[in-house]
This record gives structure tokens, C-alpha cells and sequence, in this order.
């Protein structure tokens, strides 16, 4: 069983960063793959971006790619999403999951969500 806490979200302009984080509880956290997500108000849930157990491994969605970072540390069983070059339509809630495997990820496990608003 993993926990999942996300926070870090906030309001920022257009162009901006933000940081947030994903704390997770459970000795098990260093042999998940971990996913982030996001859900617009209107729209369904969309990936974001991917980082496999040892950190190695990352992939992004198009709309991400070059702009936001995904990295871990496991010493603190966190996740990270790193986000630069903010843009409105970037607004929602944003959600890690927890799956088994990188490859073919079956996200069994969710946080509640923290709520990135950019405004224009």
C-alpha cells in the first residue's frame, strides 16, 4: 500500500515555474514507477509525464516536453514535477500515481491533487 500526498500548487503568471512535489509513504516507494497527471475543469484526466524506479527513465506528453521535469529522490520518498514556461491552458489539477511497472504502467495508486492555476 503507498500513500500519495501532492502539494506545491498554486497561482502564478503566465511564463512562470513551479515546483510541485509528491510525498509518498511506505518503504515500497523506490520500486514504483511514478506518473503525473492532470484534469482541466470540462476535460478528461490527461498523462503528463512519466519517471520509472531509479529515476533513469522519464517520458512526457507532447504538450509538456521541454518544458516541465520529472525527477525522484528516493531517500525521500518524493516525486517531483518541475515546471517552467507556465501557459494558461497548463490550469488544473495535478495528480501523481504510483504503478509497478514503467513500461506498461497499471497506476494503482493516486494522491488527491493539487490545483496549478496560470493566469494570463
Amino acid at each position: 500500500q503507498v500513500q500519495l500526498v501532492e502539494s506545491g500548487g498554486g497561482l502564478v503568471q503566465a511564463g512562470g515555474s513551479l515546483r510541485l512535489s509528491c510525498a509518498a509513504s511506505g518503504r515500497t516507494f523506490s520500486t514504483y514507477a511514478m506518473g503525473w497527471f492532470r484534469q482541466a475543469p470540462g476535460k478528461e484526466r490527461e498523462f503528463v509525464g512519466r519517471i520509472n524506479w531509479s529515476g533513469v527513465l522519464t517520458y512526457y506528453a507532447d504538450s509538456v516536453k521541454g518544458r516541465f521535469t520529472i525527477s525522484r529522490d528516493n531517500t525521500q520518498n518524493t516525486v517531483y514535477l518541475q515546471m517552467n514556461s507556465l501557459k494558461p491552458e497548463d490550469t488544473a489539477v495535478y495528480y501523481c500515481a504510483a504503478a509497478l511497472l514503467y513500461a506498461n504502467p497499471d497506476y494503482r495508486y493516486w494522491g488527491q491533487g493539487t490545483q496549478v492555476t496560470v493566469s494570463s
